[in-house]
């Protein structure tokens, strides 16, 4: 028994000639991989950044050289009395949330740079005046302990800039 063979519906092709030819396709798809890769820029952000890295870490080991700096704490010896906004003719804070008051006579300030304390602001700035003379281009750094508020760190701050130092940092805590 002889077998038949099945004619596709359209003459003169046949089944086996439908393969698409894939090398052309592979070349196209190489050569746009290529061209991508070389129009591509990328984002350099390494000397963008502002970064402070220890000297005396890492690869190119320095010996970094400690900085003197001249220290002024502040510290809250007594309360003292809490005044409304409008003046003392209003008695005493209420505590309402939203106003500013402000301190009495009787609030006292210890001021100490290094072991030197002092309660009187014009003694700070005469010692202050002392060592920016001695070293101008010594920074300093101004600590506020536990009980101080915005305009005690104001007035020393007012203080150190009129004098000149150049560089002036903060140090919370909470002794």
């Amino acid at each position: 028994m002889a077998k038949k063979k099945r004619k596709s519906a359209v003459q003169g092709f046949s089944e086996e000639s439908c393969d698409l030819p894939m090398t052309p396709m592979i070349d196209v798809t190489f050569l746009l991989l290529i061209f991508f890769m070389c129009t591509l820029k990328f984002k350099t952000l390494e000397g963008k950044l502002a970064a402070y890295l220890p000297k005396d870490v890492g690869v190119n080991q320095t010996d970094a050289e400690p900085i003197e700096k001249v220290e002024i704490t502040i510290k809250v010896l007594k309360e003292g009395t809490k005044w409304h906004p409008r003046g003392e003719s209003h008695g005493p804070w209420s505590g309402t949330p939203g106003t500013r008051y402000s301190y009495g006579s009787d609030r006292l300030l210890e001021y100490a740079i290094g072991p030197r304390k002092t309660t009187r602001i014009e003694e700070l700035s005469n010692r202050l005046t002392q060592l920016h003379k001695a070293d101008i281009t010594r920074p300093a750094t101004i600590d506020s302990r536990q009980g101080t508020v915005y305009e005690d760190v104001i007035e020393v701050l007012d203080i150190v800039m009129e004098i000149g130092f150049e560089e002036c940092t903060f140090v919370g805590s909470y002794e």
